[in-house]
């Protein structure tokens, strides 16, 4: 699991986007902070964090003072900023201390949903190791850049990408469109439209299964579990 901390000084804030976290497979909240001094102490405190949230206005001090400590302090934890900050001089600054992304407020779920899932997608690519080609470094460096929600081609319903999205990412193994036309309702042709929608868009991986004869079966994995 991916150990998020929660750093806005609105509880109430805190508390919606901590529950979105929740809802993301693969992450879980390690604390909630509302304040520059209580993130420094949950950096210190376990479970330690991977990964921080960070809202930029806090009552004692700002997100990048906090971000500038952490690394005086030799923390590595990656930050993802999430502020209603967005004048260019916030952002640059952001940039230029290692924030690996900036959400802007407000925002709904699937706009921090996409950076999650795109954060552990860079993950999985860095935890491989090893020497990287050019095409291993352009990845490396375009996994976030994707977070961005696909825009559907026309004739695509966003309510079925949804459901078939869910189906797919609450799976424990590799499903067939047959078997995500089952738990969707909708037809296998249109299962088999936007499952091929999700590879094209990196969200999907395809597997080939073969039987004993005739054409061998496509399934498809969820890519952050692939």
């Amino acid at each position: 699991m991916i150990e998020v901390l929660v750093v806005d000084d609105d509880l109430r804030v805190a508390r919606v986007n901590a529950a979105y976290v929740g809802k993301v497979p693969g992450f879980h909240v390690a604390g909630r902070a509302h304040s520059a001094a209580e993130t420094l102490a949950a950096l210190e405190a376990p479970p330690r964090p991977d990964l921080v949230l960070m809202d930029h206005y806090l009552p004692d001090g700002t997100g990048l003072e906090i971000v500038r400590e952490m690394r005086r302090r030799g923390h590595q934890t990656d930050v993802i900023m999430v502020t209603a900050a967005r004048d260019v001089e916030t952002v640059q600054a952001a940039m230029r201390q290692g924030a690996l992304q900036y959400l802007v407020k407000p925002f709904a779920f699937a706009g921090l949903r996409a950076k999650l899932e795109a954060y552990a997608e860079l993950r999985r690519t860095l935890d491989g190791g090893g020497e990287a080609e050019q095409a291993e470094v352009d990845r490396i460096f375009s996994a976030l850049s994707a977070a961005a929600e696909p825009q559907l081609p026309k004739g695509h319903s966003p309510t079925t990408a949804e459901l078939v999205r869910r189906s797919l990412m609450s799976a424990d193994r590799p499903l067939s469109a047959q078997e995500i036309a089952e738990r969707t309702g909708v037809s296998r042709q249109t299962a088999q439209r936007y499952l091929k929608l999700l590879e094209r868009t990196g969200r999907a991986t395809l597997s080939l299964r073969y039987g004993d004869a005739g054409r061998p079966e496509h399934r498809y994995v969820w890519a952050t579990r692939a």
